[in-house]
């Protein structure tokens, strides 16, 4: 920008004597000479820091940071880092830092959108001298690693903990007490009470009505089943269907677990890939965490047939199964409802599909040219072949949960504790 602003100087003195032609060049390397003595006084750097995260969770905001101290005089300095594409988009995290009493520090934030091991290899600085014109840049390796875990900040809410405090103290257990199928007492009938749970007997005994109660079975199992095939590693507002899949079930999985029932993992694609014994206590919910990290994403479309039968030969009493899914094609679709088919005579199946908004988006926008009304017209057939899909589960006796990914938590945990209290598991 100096020497483009010197060149309307050189051309007027140029014109109004050309003899002085040499004083053109001699203001360029005037600015040369400036560039070399400004990237100088800019000096070296003293120290570097680089600060890297070692464990995020997939879609929580994270940051790196870097502090510099130089021996100069610098005006402006910028880092950038070369990441896994899991960490920012483009594989590259650019910021400023800016001065402190300590030296230069600054932050950089990234959302991960995916689970893994994401590789930092390098760093860049570059700063300017105190006039701005010259800059220094330094390089290196830096050979880091950053733990993408899943997400867990359902379990962690005020919501969450304030339910679970409840039950600690029975206000659950007297909220679902009549409920359940597993005998617990008899008690005095009170009007509003389920006239069908009066024990005739003992009431003709006492000469007084009194009511059976009933508390929930204790002590199921839930089997989390997780389709890692193609369908399920779209995005969807910026994370993988499948993350938000195993973010709703391990909500669901740590209230199971306080509640005192087993849970188990089970992932697969073209073949089982995941399974993990039942865990009985919160304490080892760590466990369910660490095998949810190593659901893989694959390019492939999942064997149902042979990943439920797989599962279902591994349990030996009446579970709750939950299938986190989802369907592209009519044929994988039927695949899919014979071998879940399978299981419902002898297991509780529930089926959790996330909404597709795109298509919803595409069906009902207005066919303003031929391009979006061919797009509708195909987006509302698919959306067609998904209400017939969800249909024919809830015909052969499947509970079928379509939500979009914001409602998904809390509606699966609803219909768990909903199933729970009808005694259908035990």
């Amino acid at each position: 920008m100096v020497l483009a602003a010197c060149a309307p100087v050189a051309l007027v003195i140029a014109a109004a004597s050309p003899a002085l032609w040499i004083v053109a060049p001699v203001l360029g390397l005037v600015v040369l000479g400036l560039v070399f003595v400004d990237a100088l006084l800019a000096g070296g750097t003293r120290d570097l820091r680089v600060v890297v995260p070692a464990d995020v969770e997939v879609g929580a905001p994270a940051a790196m940071t870097a502090r510099v101290a130089f021996r100069g005089r610098p005006s402006r300095v910028e880092m950038a880092l070369e990441c896994d594409p899991r960490l920012a988009a483009g594989g590259r995290l650019v910021f400023p830092l800016a001065p402190g009493e300590e030296g230069w520090s600054g932050s950089g934030g990234f959302t991960p959108a995916r689970r893994g091991t994401g590789a930092v290899a390098r760093a860049w600085l570059r700063w300017t001298g105190p006039l701005g014109l010259g800059a220094r840049q330094l390089s290196g390796p830096l050979d880091e690693g950053v733990r993408v875990w899943p997400n867990i900040a359902a379990v962690r809410s005020p919501a969450l903990q304030t339910f679970l405090k409840d039950a600690q103290y029975g206000l659950l257990a007297r909220r679902i007490r009549g409920e359940g199928s597993q005998f617990e007492s008899l008690a005095e009938y009170q009007p509003g009470m389920d006239r069908r749970r009066i024990d005739w007997k003992s009431s003709a005994r006492h000469v007084h009505l009194y009511a059976k109660e009933y508390e929930t079975e204790r002590n199921n199992q839930i089997v989390f089943a997780f389709d890692c095939g193609q369908a399920m590693c779209e995005p969807i507002a910026g994370m993988p269907r499948l993350d938000r899949a195993v973010s709703a079930a391990l909500a669901t999985a740590y209230v199971g677990l306080k509640g005192g029932d087993r849970v188990a993992l089970f992932g697969f694609a073209a073949r089982p890939e995941v399974s993990t014994p039942f865990i009985a206590a919160s304490a080892e919910f760590h466990r369910l965490q660490r095998a949810a990290a190593g659901l893989e994403y694959r390019s492939e479309g999942p064997n149902f047939t042979l990943a439920l039968a797989t599962l279902a030969s591994r349990l030996q009493r009446r579970s709750l199964i939950v299938v986190f899914s989802d369907f592209t094609d009519p044929t994988s679709a039927e695949l899919m409802i014979e071998s879940i088919g399978r299981l419902i005579s002898r297991h509780v199946v529930l089926f959790v599909t996330l909404a597709d908004d795109e298509l919803e988006d595409l069906s009902g926008a207005a066919p303003d040219d031929l391009e979006a009304l061919s797009m509708a017209v195909s987006a509302d057939g698919l959306l067609r072949q998904r209400a017939l899909v969800v249909r024919r589960l809830r015909q052969i006796g499947v509970d079928v949960i379509e939500a979009p990914w914001h409602q998904m938590g809390t509606r699966l945990l609803d219909a768990y504790l909903a199933i729970k209290r009808s005694g259908a598991i035990g």
